[in-house]
């Protein structure tokens, strides 16, 4: 089945553990054997940061060597996806801002990268770092990881907040949370309660959304890889892998089309 031993149960549930650090004893071990709350997910963060990295060297040694004579096919490849957002980005958003479009390029490229690592065979990374490392687990998904999910939703979220404020001022925007959608001073205590509301859904619809397709494409690779036999693997795990290609891009997409879609409304509430 894989080089990680054991029964199909023992074989599913180990794939879906984080290599965690534990603050309060400081040591490195598998969530199994977790019981502090204080623990970081060593895994999610080195992989997000990994592929962060990545994506700016890529991108900025582009930037250096970028030519309009011969064009590299990473380089239309690249300018390619820049058009996509830019064209995207200026259908919905109105206003003049020169952080939106490069903030929804570095969101979609990045989500895309950390949802594409759900591609690698579901045993090759965890075996390496197993056999090679000695880490006891190891996951390579960081979009599968609420809270990797969360973290970059909780920074949409700031900028929503910012964005708001400095277009409003504070006045205009405690303004609109009790003076919408209901125009009246009765119904003050109901608006609050409805924006508030649906202030903070928005950083929690953009975190589980994402956590929640990614974890489900990462379960069914680990259901297919530990519940049927090495050679009959292939018949799903192909057809799957193709399918979820649109999935990595299209959350990645969705996840850019709504922070800019919230960073507008932002800009043009009064």
């Amino acid at each position: 089945m894989s080089g990680i031993k054991g029964t199909s149960q023992e074989y599913i549930g180990h794939h879906l553990y984080h290599l965690q650090f534990d603050l309060s004893t400081f040591s490195l071990v598998g969530s199994e054997n977790i019981s502090s709350f204080w623990v970081l997910n060593v895994d999610s963060m080195f992989f997000s940061i990994l592929l962060a990295v990545l994506f700016l060297l890529i991108f900025g040694r582009l930037a250096t060597v970028a030519t309009y004579e011969a064009p590299t096919k990473l380089q239309v490849f690249i300018e390619l996806v820049i058009l996509f957002i830019d064209d995207n980005v200026k259908d919905m958003f109105h206003g003049k801002n020169k952080l939106i479009a490069p903030l929804s390029m570095t969101v979609f490229v990045w989500i895309s990268l950390m949802n594409a690592m759900d591609l690698f065979p579901i045993d090759l990374l965890p075996v390496i770092a197993q056999y090679i490392l000695g880490l006891p687990v190891l996951r390579v998904v960081p979009s599968a990881d609420v809270n990797i999910t969360s973290s970059i939703a909780l920074n949409v979220f700031v900028l929503v907040v910012y964005y708001n404020i400095y277009t409003n001022g504070i006045r205009g925007f405690f303004k609109g949370l009790v003076y919408h959608p209901f125009n009246h001073p009765t119904c003050i205590p109901i608006n609050f309660i409805l924006e508030v509301v649906g202030l903070i859904s928005k950083p929690v619809s953009l975190s589980l959304r994402l956590f929640g397709n990614m974890y489900a494409g990462e379960l069914i690779f680990v259901l297919i890889s530990g519940l049927l036999p090495w050679w009959g693997q292939w018949i799903l795990n192909l057809p799957w892998a193709i399918f979820h290609i649109l999935i990595v891009i299209l959350q990645a997409f969705i996840f850019m089309v709504l922070t800019v879609i919230y960073l507008s409304t932002a800009h043009d509430r009064c």
